[in-house]
């Protein structure tokens, strides 16, 4: 309290004036200013309070003094006008104080450079930044009073005492040095890109200083940034300092080193970068920067990128690649051509694999579709980890697997464009049905999830189905399967793909397997009933005739042997099922023949029509081939093929070779037959029922083609009622693009039998534009 009355006290003694007081207190606080930006810059808690009140006492010192009654209407007079004035004296009082403060200090760094000068200026700021912050707080008073009121009306160029220290320097001392300084710190910066290790304090005390002297020109005393003075007088330069610094250090560094060492240049000099901004420039700086490092160092080489990205592929080298990939993905459409000679690129690896090895992979389905999925594994594991499964490198992987998958040497060699769905579907045959090869479970799940991924390049998937089916009934009805939920998870991924209707045969035939095994229960429970003893082992499987892909039996002569069981199940089968009739698939049954005629006794696993051939043998030894079918009615072509068989297999002999067995020639039974196995297998496909087989697909393909375009073709006219020609095609194609691509001459013929059958018209006077009937 005593130092208040020292030099702080309100009430002046008699006979000095209003100016005398004022006088007294700018003198005492002119000394604390100078002791707040003096060296020393240490206040006690008391002292600061005392300074405080020095500015509060001076604001306010405003009144006469001759009585008390003239003090009243002092105040009255000059409140607002007087305490206007004296805000006004004191805060220009500070601002000159400021101004002769930062005038002396630039006259000592003046002539400085290089580190010296950053030096200088970075101590220097750091003082006067803290003595500004004390000299505001000092200074809260006319903060409040005086500078707030003058901001509200509109004085712009008036500030907080803080705000108005940052402008004192930036126009006394910043205005005069801030380009040495600039200067000085890109020399530093430009040290270290040299690899020299410098003092990181010196760089972020200037770019805190340049950050911090950026005013909100709208709102001065807010404390909103404005990054202009740190832009204009260091971003900007910096930028273009580093722009040149890099465009002449990557010139020089390929000059002398190969693209995958340069590569690893730039990936430390962008970390070294972002390292920068890090530790010592603005956060708004970073954008800028790595765009301009990643245009010098990245998209003013992609030439070089480019040509090395092939030898990079050539070699297999995944992490070059990567590193490549992670580079040219800054650029702006910087990847499109490495995406082209990725395709590029797969496309002639699986062509030259199955050019490698068509000759055999024609006839081997697993070494074809092993070969397509090395060549898948290969590049699906580069672009998942080289290239981050960016979407147009997956993209450039399908388009590639889908061209050579589609046509390649195999497709060409056997001049059958449906090569592919084709061996597909036999590699599926290989892996479901029974083998001693057979994977394991776990295996096996994953070889068939590595199908479906060749599938899903297929491009007439509608064959594969056509040749799936097939190949599934057979197992089915031969019970050759391996495993039923092998068969059941396979479907389910088709459906998965080509969804229900896709599937839906295919899962019928499992239905009518199961429904076959209850018939073959209830059948025997019937002739218990009946206390009928069966003659032999006899199974039954009816199959629905809309599902499975068999065609009708050809006319055929039951053996005697099998008649009386097969009439038995007939007669039961028509009284169960009033309506139904069976149509005997004969070229799909088999049975086993023991045998009574050799030294040994064996078992043969025979075909109905090989069967029907051997129970000739029952009457007499031997035959002339056309007795043979005269007696059976076997078709001439299936017969002798079933005859070379059986001599081959040394159960039959005839005089004539066995390439040249026609109706004349005669067989008969080898009595003297021998084998290690006591049961043996001679049902062995025919090749002109491999042939039929054949034909009948290509001709089921065609026919389901048509049907499915058809259907097509009246759903979108069903909804677009009249239609354009073109448009119609193009819808088409879109709708059928996941099962086949059409061929427009087909869609045209389809569109045609339409109209004939009424479904469409053309529209009159309208060529190429047709409407629907109703």
């Amino acid at each position: 309290m005593a130092r208040q009355v020292t030099y702080n006290s309100t009430a002046a003694p008699r006979g000095l004036d209003e100016l005398s007081v004022s006088m007294q207190i700018w003198f005492g606080l002119n000394n604390g200013i100078n002791q707040i930006f003096g060296r020393e810059r240490s206040l006690t808690c008391g002292q600061y309070m005392d300074l405080y009140t020095l500015v509060y006492n001076y604001c306010t010192s405003v009144h006469p003094s001759t009585n008390r009654s003239a003090v009243a209407k002092g105040i009255k007079r000059h409140g607002t006008g007087g305490a206007q004035l004296v805000g006004q004296d004191l805060y220009k009082k500070i601002k000159e104080f400021l101004e002769g403060y930062l005038i002396d200090l630039h006259k000592s760094g003046i002539d400085l450079i290089d580190e010296e000068v950053l030096t200088f200026y970075t101590k220097k700021w750091e003082e006067f930044q803290f003595s500004s912050k004390v000299l505001d707080g000092v200074c809260a008073y006319i903060n409040r009073q005086w500078v707030k009121r003058e901001c509200e009306e509109g004085h712009k160029d008036v500030y907080q005492v803080y705000q108005l220290a940052l402008v004192s320097w930036r126009g006394n001392l910043f205005e005069h040095l801030h380009k040495q300084v600039t200067n000085a710190v890109l020399k530093l910066i430009e040290r270290e890109r040299n690899g020299e290790t410098i003092n990181t304090l010196l760089v972020s005390g200037v770019i805190s200083c340049y950050v911090e002297l950026g005013l909100n020109e709208e709102n001065p005393n807010t404390r909103l940034q404005n990054l202009t003075v740190y832009s204009d007088s260091f971003e900007n330069v910096f930028i273009e300092d580093t722009e040149r610094f890099y465009l002449h250090e990557s010139i020089e560094f390929l000059r002398i080193n190969p693209v995958t060492e340069y590569m690893k240049r730039v990936e430390q000099r962008l970390q070294e970068e972002q390292k920068r901004v890090r530790t010592y420039l603005h956060e708004s700086t970073a954008s800028r920067l790595s765009k301009t490092c990643e245009r010098v160092l990245i998209e003013k080489h992609l030439e070089n990128f480019r040509s090395e990205f092939q030898n990079l592929l050539n070699s297999d080298k995944y992490t070059d690649l990567g590193r490549m990939y992670d580079l040219v993905s800054r650029i702006p459409e910087g990847l499109t051509e490495l995406k082209k000679v990725l395709e590029d690129h797969i496309y002639q690896q699986g062509m030259g694999a199955l050019e490698s090895c068509y000759e055999t992979a024609v006839n081997d389905p697993k070494l074809y579709i092993n070969t397509i999925l090395d060549v898948h594994k290969k590049y699906h594991g580069l672009v998942s980890t080289a290239f981050k499964n960016d979407n147009g490198f997956v993209s450039a992987l399908d388009k590639a697997c889908g061209k050579f998958i589609n046509t390649n040497a195999v497709t060409i060699a056997s001049r059958n464009p449906l090569k592919s769905p084709e061996l597909l579907a036999k590699f599926c045959d290989i892996l479901l049905k029974k083998s001693s090869k057979n994977p394991e479970e776990n295996e096996l799940e994953e070889i068939l999830n590595d199908c479906m991924i060749v599938f899903k390049y297929i491009e007439d998937k509608d064959v594969v189905r056509t040749f799936y089916s097939k190949m599934l009934a057979k197992r089915l009805v031969h019970h050759t399967s391996a495993s039923d939920d092998a068969e059941s998870s396979m479907i389910s991924k088709l459906k998965q793909a080509c969804g229900y209707e896709y599937t839906v045969k295919l899962q019928r035939m499992f239905q009518d397997i199961g429904t076959s095994k209850t018939l073959n229960t209830r059948y025997r429970e019937h002739l218990n009933s009946l206390n009928v003893v069966p003659d032999m082992d006899f199974n039954i499987q009816v199959l629905s005739s809309g599902s499975w892909p068999f065609n009708q039996s050809y006319s055929f002569s039951l053996p005697s042997e099998l008649e009386r069981s097969y009439q038995r199940f007939n007669d039961y089968y028509t009284s169960v099922h009033s309506g139904r009739k069976l149509n005997w698939l004969y070229q799909m049954c088999k049975g086993d023949l023991v045998t009574n005629c050799f030294k040994n006794k064996y078992t043969f696993q025979a075909s109905t029509f090989q069967m029907a051939v051997l129970l000739q043998f029952n009457e007499q030894l031997s035959f002339s081939v056309q007795q043979i079918q005269a007696n059976t009615g076997i078709n001439q072509d299936q017969l002798i093929q079933i005859i070379q068989i059986l001599l081959k297999a040394k159960i039959i002999t005839s005089s004539d070779d066995e390439s040249n067995i026609s109706n004349s020639s005669v067989v008969e039974l080898f009595e003297g037959y021998k084998n290690k196995k006591l049961r043996i297998n001679i049902n062995i496909p025919l090749k002109t029922e491999q042939k039929v087989e054949q034909e009948n697909a290509i001709k089921t393909i065609e026919e389901d083609r048509k049907m499915e375009i058809q259907a097509a073709i009246v759903r979108i006219m069903k909804t677009r009622k009249v239609y354009q020609h073109n448009m119609l095609v193009g819808e088409v194609l879109a709708i059928l693009a996941t099962r086949f691509k059409p061929k427009i001459p087909l869609i045209k013929k389809c569109i045609d039998t339409l109209i004939e059958k009424e479904y469409l018209e053309r529209v009159e006077n309208q060529k190429d534009t047709y409407s629907y009937l109703a």
